[in-house]
This record gives C-alpha cells, sequence and structure tokens, in this order.
C-alpha cells in the first residue's frame, strides 16, 4: 500500500521533466520603440491553436500560413511592453517564418512596439502559455541586434524592467543566481537523482547480515552527505564548464537520456546495493553527465562572451544553493526515521524502486521520443 502511495505520488514527475518549453524573445531599438522577433515552438502553438488541420500529426507550411494572424494574435497578447508607464502597443510587422532550434520547429513572429518617447528603461509583462505550461520559460534579450543581456522569465516571474543603460556586473550575477537555483528546483529528474543519492546517507549496510541499519549519530550522516554532494558538486561543474566554453558538445538528446539512465543507476544501488562507501564515487562520474543538462539552459541563453564568467559563475552559485538547501531539508527529518521501518523499507527501497521506474520512463521517452502518458 505504501509503494502505491509513492507511485501515485511520483508518477506524475514523469511529465515534468522534460527540456523545459521555452520561447525565445528578442527586442531591438527601432527609433522611439522597439522591433522584435519572437520564436515560439510549434509543438506548444499546436497545444493551443490546433494547427495540424487535418490530423495527419505533422504541421505543414500551408496549414500554418492559413493560421498566422491566429498565432500572431495568440503570442502578442500574452506580452505587455511600456516605456515610463505609457504603454508602447505592438503590431505584427510581416509574415511567419519557421526556424529550428535543438529541440524542433518554431515559429517566428515579427512585430514592432510603438512607445510614445525614446525610453531609458524598459517593462515587460510576460504571460505566454503560464496558463497550460507552468515550467514554461521566456527567454527575453533586449538590446542591440540581440547583444543585450539575457532574461529568463517564468510563471512565477513574469515581470521584468530593463534599463537600457547596460547591466551592471553584480546585477547580472545576482540573476544567474536566481536562474541556477530555479532550475535545480524545477529540474526534477536532477533532485531525484540527488534524492536516490541521499536516502542512504542516515544508513549503513549491516556486513555480516547485508542488512541497512542506522548510523549511530548525525556527524556520521553528514559526513557521508558532504562527500557525496561535493562529488557531484565538483563533476558537474567541471562539464558544465566546459560545455559552456565550447570545449565539449554532446547531443542534447544523448545527455538527456544519459541523465534519465544516471537516475535509474543511483536509485537501483539502494535496492540491489553495490556501492555502499563508494557512493560518491558513483556522485562524481553520473555529476559528469548532469553538469552536461545544466549547460544546455545556458547554451539557451546565447550568452555574449563577454558576460561568460560571471554568467557561468552565477549559476554554477545559484545551482549549489538550490543543491544545499534540498539537503538542508532532507538531512535532519531522514535522521529522525532513519530507525523506523517506513523510511528502511518503504522510503529508502521502496521510493528508489519507483524513482527507478519513473526515469525508466523518461529515459524511454528521450531515447526514443515515445510520449507516455499516465492520465
Amino acid at each position: 500500500m505504501k509503494a502505491l502511495s509513492l507511485v501515485a505520488v511520483l508518477l506524475p514527475l514523469v511529465a515534468l521533466a522534460h527540456k523545459p518549453s521555452d520561447s525565445y524573445l528578442h527586442l531591438d531599438r527601432a527609433g522611439d520603440g522597439f522591433s522584435g522577433r519572437w520564436d515560439v515552438a510549434l509543438r506548444d502553438l499546436e497545444e493551443v491553436l490546433v494547427l495540424d488541420a487535418d490530423g495527419d500529426g505533422a504541421i505543414t507550411w500551408s496549414e500554418l500560413r492559413a493560421r498566422q494572424p491566429d498565432v500572431a494574435g495568440y503570442a502578442l497578447a500574452r506580452l505587455k511592453l511600456s516605456a515610463e508607464g505609457a504603454p508602447c502597443p505592438l503590431a505584427p510587422a510581416s509574415a511567419l517564418r519557421v526556424v529550428r532550434h535543438s529541440d524542433g520547429a518554431y515559429a517566428v513572429v515579427d512585430f514592432t512596439a510603438a512607445c510614445p518617447a525614446a525610453p531609458r528603461a524598459l517593462d515587460l509583462d510576460y504571460t505566454l502559455l503560464f496558463d497550460r505550461d507552468p515550467q514554461h520559460r521566456g527567454i527575453v534579450r533586449v538590446g542591440s541586434d540581440g547583444a543585450g543581456e539575457p532574461l529568463v522569465l517564468s510563471a512565477t516571474r513574469h515581470t521584468a524592467q530593463v534599463s537600457l543603460e547596460g547591466l551592471s556586473p553584480w546585477r547580472r550575477f545576482g540573476q544567474m543566481v536566481h536562474s541556477g537555483i530555479e532550475h535545480i528546483w524545477a529540474g526534477v529528474d536532477h533532485l531525484l537523482f540527488l534524492l536516490a543519492l541521499l536516502l542512504p546517507s542516515v544508513l549503513r549496510r549491516d556486513r555480516a547480515t547485508g542488512r541497512w541499519v542506522p548510523v549511530g549519530d548525525f556527524g556520521s550522516a553528514m559526513k557521508d552527505v558532504v562527500k557525496v554532494v561535493s562529488a557531484f558538486t565538483l563533476a558537474h561543474s567541471l562539464t558544465l564548464s566546459a560545455a559552456s566554453l565550447g570545449w565539449v558538445a554532446l547531443p542534447s538528446r544523448l545527455v538527456e537520456s544519459a541523465i534519465a539512465a544516471s537516475v535509474i543507476v543511483a536509485a537501483l544501488n539502494n535496492v540491489f546495493p553495490l556501492m555502499d562507501r563508494t557512493r560518491w564515487l558513483a556522485a562524481f562520474a553520473l555529476g559528469l553527465l548532469h553538469g552536461f543538462g545544466f549547460a544546455s539552459v545556458l547554451a539557451d541563453l546565447e550568452l555574449p562572451a563577454g558576460s561568460l564568467a560571471v554568467t557561468l559563475f552565477g549559476f554554477n552559485v545559484g545551482v549549489e544553493l538550490g543543491q544545499l538547501a534540498c539537503v538542508a531539508v532532507f538531512l535532519p527529518v531522514a535522521f529522525l526515521l532513519r530507525d523506523t521501518r517506513v523510511y528502511r523499507r518503504a522510503l529508502l527501497v521502496g521510493g528508489s524502486a519507483v524513482i527507478a521506474l519513473v526515469a525508466c520512463a523518461w529515459l524511454w521517452e528521450r531515447a526514443f521520443g515515445v510520449a507516455l502518458s499516465f492520465a
């Protein structure tokens, strides 16, 4: 019964562990106003507008062209720009185009924003798709020819004020710390991997019986957590830096599939233990894969070379702060429950088995592009 309860809680996470739904909004100064380009994924537009008129599973150019006014109207109704308190009305500027990003085809909505006077700061209110997908992100760049600093807008942070006179390094750093924290907390696959690594930290294997038994003191549990989390942090920091600097590049599908596989390995090790005292080595080896996943987030931001060091450091700090917050909540509770059958059987073994099953679903979806539904 407890295992079934865990399944009911964790299976909905299958739908949350995909690459986030993103759109890319570029705003350039044009006289007193702005010219804009907005790339929105066709799969997202299909969800809300049903562009595939004949229902054959493919959106043709003729089907998209027939719905141009609907696409532009839908998108532009969900973006509000204003300057000095005065609205900057939006209007379509040209016919739709289609471009490809790493995760598929996107419709390009070109538009203009007419402001009453040349602004020193721009206020944005972005609400695209948040009513249907709370994980959706708007990656916004304001500046000349797309050279401005990126903003990541989300359902919990959908408004922003952008100074048109430049962004200080400290403010840029703060934005990326926030993005790092947001990413680790929204990254269900990363969180479940960390959870699978941490569950045995308050237990040890009895060599005589082969059973899990509680550790004697909090210090022993803390020492294990420090080793595991430090190894994971070092590993993903290395590959995050290497990938962001362009030294290593791996296909997105391979990285996302490998991350799902790493969750399976970490979870099954709690059910069929092969690594007990060397879990930190597994955390390091598998953490290398997660660094490539973090790097894909920064790649989506199309960072200018001049701000890469500050951005990379800020994002990494945010990821670590998000991890530490999770550990700070988990460890005291786990330590208090460590001597109970509920923890040793239902949470450690049963929970790890369910985590492995969920990760198997992710692996199937990511490796073969087959969407699984548990509705």
